[in-house]
């Protein structure tokens, strides 16, 4: 009985630690000037690449989020800097975006990509199976 009870612990063990090593592809879309959203999107991208360390993870910033990759304007920049040094998380901005608000690459935090376009960005990761997350609250 006491093998039977080991033998059920280990399997479920190892069941857990199957799940938390599947590998996913998520992109996270920000358009919100809310810096709350800001932090959320960063804390949810950077759960999923610490929970999933196989996985690729991108958040793609356009229209009012753009203050969240600007090193003058960001509330979040040393975390945005953190998160880009991980080689599973990926923060792309949208070049559209840049050129309506006049903002150069060199105002962008350390790290950050640009994107020609943020909308075909999340539809060419979708066309190519990632999964795909609103950030809103």
């Amino acid at each position: 009985m006491k093998r039977l009870i080991l033998l059920s612990v280990l399997l479920a063990g190892f069941s857990t630690l199957r799940a938390q090593s599947k590998e996913y592809k998520v992109v996270f879309d920000i358009t919100s000037k809310d810096s709350s959203h800001h932090q959320a999107v960063l804390r949810h991208a950077n759960g999923m690449a610490t929970s999933y360390p196989g996985s690729q993870v991108e958040i793609v910033v356009y229209g009012g989020a753009i203050t969240m990759v600007l090193k003058d304007k960001s509330v979040a920049a040393k975390t945005v800097e953190e998160i880009t040094t991980n080689k599973n998380v990926k923060i792309k901005v949208c070049a559209v975006t840049m050129k309506r608000y006049n903002i150069d690459k060199s105002m962008l935090i350390s790290g950050v990509e640009v994107v020609p376009d943020a909308i075909v960005e999340i539809i060419t990761k979708q066309g190519a199976g990632w999964g795909y997350i609103k950030e809103a609250h």
